[in-house]
């Protein structure tokens, strides 16, 4: 399964959902997918994903959709401390897709430690409910399948190495992407509350 078919599932799936996007390329595949209010870009910000998707699913209604953090493994590794953090806050509306190319992809493709360190068996030693999968129909599968987990859920999808050709950079300025996605929360908790 390639990066870009990944983001492409994961577009349709989560359009109702909170998603964090790790930078870099992630960041630039997901918006050429589909670049949407929901979607808070990480621009700049490697290992800080699940950090801002766990006080995210903290801080929201937890009768909401879940949030979805959308990680990297070179991300992961920056900053594996999410993992038992997440696993012992446990917030139940919290999904982390790791995409796993086994390299650092915006950077010369210089590997990662993921070829040695197990990034699911590590999540699930810190409380996590994981899957794993290398297939886009297996994405698909497991995400539906993680979303009526309650507790942080972890689904470890492995991808090809390699980036999509003919990207665009993500030149939208950090403060509009931050205001954008506030607002679209602010408007979907607003109706939530009135649904309520």
């Amino acid at each position: 399964m390639k990066r870009i078919e990944a983001l492409d599932v994961l577009a349709d799936l989560t359009s109702r959902h909170p998603v964090v996007v790790t930078c870099a390329a992630t960041s630039r595949g997901l918006a050429s997918v589909k670049d949407s209010d929901n979607h808070l870009y990480m621009l700049d910000a490697m290992g800080l994903v699940g950090s801002v998707a766990t006080g995210l699913a903290l801080s929201v209604d937890p009768s909401a959709p879940k949030v979805v953090g959308i990680e990297g493994d070179g991300s992961l590794l920056m900053n594996p401390n999410v993992l038992p953090t997440g696993g012992y806050l446990a917030p139940g509306n919290l999904l982390l897709v790791l995409l796993d190319n086994g390299v650092y992809g915006s950077t010369g493709a210089l590997p990662t430690y993921s070829s040695k360190i197990d990034l699911e068996a590590l999540a699930a030693a810190a409380g996590w409910t994981t899957r794993a999968t290398d297939t886009v129909d297996g994405l698909r599968a497991a995400f539906g399948e993680l979303l009526t987990v309650r507790g942080p859920a972890f689904l470890y999808a492995r991808i090809e190495e390699g980036n999509a050709q003919g990207i665009e950079k993500l030149l939208i300025d950090p403060v509009s992407i931050t205001g954008r996605f506030t607002r679209w929360l602010r408007e979907v908790h607003a109706v939530a509350e009135v649904a309520a």
